[in-house]
């Protein structure tokens, strides 16, 4: 017998999952320095256990409602949305959880504000109260952020007065309306590349990952990915221009989505452009919203020159990993080629991600949304740094034009594993804090378990 599914279950499930997650955040989360918890209190123990059990919780419920969309009757797309609100309601005043990137935000923004060259130096320019929330690793970095995203973030820093509260609510509705777009362009990339909305929504929109980490870390990669489906939407009816600027904007909150440019001159060459009035046409929209967007926010050029931050020594790639191997490999070699293993991996990375994108564009060209998707997931894990949610560089256009099942099913499994990656606190994890992680998911799973044989065992006065 199977486990009966319906959409009120898969909201409910969900909805548990993500109100464990807020109130084990409020003891275990990236919380302000002066509510942090010792890891080994009881309160913070606890706090890691349930945000755990809520994990596991959220991604069964995201299991069960993908056999529902895969079924004979799919919930309509409207349907899905309401779960996905219903989802992330608890998570809207929750603590931020996963990341504290979140606090680096807010004191750039005020450096901004404040006039400070916020890509020469970094948050220990500003000093005060927000600085000190803001990771050790990225105090003295200059901001890798594009002047869109650093002109968003110096205007919520003057309406919240530097308050953080207000602030660290405000950055997580600017990363909900990212969401809400990312969710409005889904289904009308879905319809153009020949998928199913309702899956592209299952898994574009309501992935646990959007939820950890684009609704409750508050990620400015919630505002790229929005801007950049809006503006393939755009770029597949009859403004062509508006797609390119709004494909530009979401370049200049984070650099990745600058390959969507490709995807528009493709768009407007299938819609009957030729091909050189197309690059022309989305060359000259780029490079004139690059030069408003930028005099507008008054932080100058220097994002260019601060690409390179996020390849931080202490941040892990597969091509820093392997760099590190070799490093120490050639160092018991007695090698004087050693500290040059890890900046020459990242090297054969960015060629290796260039190569594919090259050959991902000849193969995939008459699906421009698809090959964007797949360009973007090889940036993702072939640069020099990686996180959990940069999977959804990918996974989002992926998602709305994957070409079979069997994409879907693998991108899936992908993201339940990445689900599990992180700590709420956003640090590294010790033994007995993967020990209290892995009891709490252990927990959500025995209880999923009773819940299931409750469901298939006969009812009184039956036959067993």
């Amino acid at each position: 017998m199977a486990f009966p599914v319906d959409l009120r279950r898969c909201q409910i499930l969900g909805l548990a999952g993500t109100a464990c997650l807020a109130l084990g955040g409020e003891t275990a989360g990236a919380l302000p320095v002066g509510d942090l918890l010792h890891p080994a209190s009881a309160r913070a123990a606890l706090g890691l256990v349930g945000v755990y059990f809520g994990v596991v919780l959220l991604i069964a419920a995201w299991a069960l409602l993908g056999r529902l969309v895969r079924g004979p009757r799919p919930p309509a797309p409207r349907a899905l949305l309401l779960v996905l609100a219903v989802w992330a309601a608890p998570l809207l005043i929750a603590p931020p959880l996963f990341s504290r990137d979140v606090y680096s935000y807010l004191a750039q923004g005020a450096m901004v504000e404040a006039h400070m060259d916020v890509y020469a130096h970094g948050p220990s320019r500003l000093g005060g109260p927000l600085a000190d929330e803001v990771a050790p690793l990225w105090r003295h970095t200059g901001a890798p952020y594009g002047p869109v995203f650093l002109a968003v973030a110096a205007a919520l820093s003057g309406l919240t007065r530097g308050e953080l509260p207000a602030g660290l609510f405000g950055m997580r509705l600017v990363a909900l309306a990212g969401v809400a777009l990312m969710a409005a362009a889904l289904p009308r990339l879905a319809r153009h590349s020949g998928a199913d909305p309702s899956a592209a929504l299952w898994l574009g929109a309501l992935n646990p990952l959007v939820l950890l980490h684009l609704v409750a870390g508050a990620h400015n990669d919630a505002v790229m990915l929005g801007l950049l489906g809006i503006g393939l939407v755009a770029a597949l009816g009859r403004w062509p221009v508006l797609g390119a600027v709004l494909v530009t904007l979401a370049a200049l909150v984070k650099a990745p989505a600058v390959l969507g440019l490709a995807a528009v001159v493709v768009l407007q060459v299938r819609a009957g452009r030729s091909p050189v009035k197309a690059l022309v046409t989305a060359t000259v929209a780029a490079a004139g919203t690059t030069v408003a967007a930028t005099a507008v926010a008054g932080t100058g050029y220097g994002w260019i020159g601060a690409l390179n931050t996020p390849a931080s020594p202490q941040n892990w790639a597969l091509t820093t990993l392997l760099g590190r191997a070799t490093r120490a490999l050639l160092e018991h070699l007695g090698s004087g080629l050693a500290p040059l293993a890890v900046p020459a991996w990242h090297v054969l990375g960015i060629v290796t991600a260039v190569s594919a994108i090259v050959l991902i564009w000849l193969r995939l060209r008459p699906r421009p949304v698809y090959a964007l998707g797949l360009s973007l997931a090889a940036v993702a894990a072939l640069g020099p740094a990686i996180r959990p949610w940069y999977a959804l560089w990918g996974l989002f256009l992926i998602a709305a034009a994957a070409p079979s099942t069997s994409v879907r099913h693998r991108t899936a499994a992908v993201t339940g594993v990445l689900a599990l990656c992180v700590l709420p606190s956003g640090g590294p994890a010790d033994t007995g804090q993967l020990v209290l992680a892995v009891s709490g998911g252990a927990l959500a799973v025995v209880v999923l378990w009773q819940a299931r044989q409750a469901e298939l065992a006969p009812a009184p006065g039956h036959a067993a």
